[in-house]
């Protein structure tokens, strides 16, 4: 399932945080399917962009200042810890949103990474005047292998339009999580959940570690001979 997440992640897009100067001049919100389809292209172009030039797209800038805006992480981590979610303190929910957010977002990270110009289609919205929750169903190609469903779960807010959940062949991600979770906070408490996210992230930025010294030859590699 989390492979098939990667996959899916690898083909996302990014906000761009318009600047807020051009408020007075800025055209209307686009609407949600459209507005993903846009910085889906814009994220994949920078991919592009870096690998024809032989060098390293700087992943962790790129998801920071593209794809974190479009999550609700905090919508994202009450979903995911259902009831328990109303177990933790005040502290506890925003160490749990934290160390989630940081769970996540490290896998885009290495989704980017592993993209091959996958090409990605977005059906139109269904969606009435006015709604304010809404599915952006989407199709991901590969080669040798049915395209793969990815529908973003989204919901017009504060913040605008922002993901808090993406279904997988029908699979929802966030929900995924929430067995272990439960699980753990069974027999741990919320501490010991809170305890096994940092470990899991510490993994994680270590592996990330060990794999930005091969970069180099990676990228070397790949301005050789083209992806697989």
């Amino acid at each position: 399932m989390r492979r098939l997440f990667a996959s899916a992640l690898a083909a996302l897009l990014a906000l761009a945080g318009a600047g807020a100067g051009a408020q007075l001049l800025a055209p209307p919100p686009l609407r949600p399917d459209a507005m993903m389809s846009a910085l889906t292209a814009e994220v994949t172009a920078t991919l592009r962009a870096d690998r024809a030039a032989g060098r390293a797209t700087d992943l962790a800038q790129l998801v920071e200042q593209r794809i974190v805006p479009v999550f609700d992480f905090p919508r994202m981590t009450r979903i995911a810890l259902a009831r328990n979610w109303g177990v933790a303190s005040a502290e506890q929910q925003l160490q749990l949103t934290g160390e989630f957010k940081t769970l996540l977002v490290r896998t885009y990270s290495r989704a980017l990474g592993e993209f091959r110009d996958q090409a990605v289609e977005y059906r139109p919205l269904r969606a009435a005047a006015g709604d304010t929750d809404v599915t952006v169903r989407s199709s991901l190609r590969r080669a040798g292998a049915e395209p793969l469903t990815i529908d973003y779960e989204m919901a017009d807010g504060a913040a605008g339009w922002q993901v808090y959940d993406v279904k997988i062949a029908g699979v929802s991600v966030v929900l995924a999580y929430r067995e272990s979770f439960a699980a753990t906070v069974r027999a741990e408490g919320i501490v010991g959940l809170i305890r096994a996210l940092e470990e899991k992230n510490r993994q994680n930025q270590a592996a990330a570690i060990d794999a930005s010294r091969l970069a180099p030859v990676i990228i070397l590699r790949g301005a050789r001979s083209p992806a697989p």
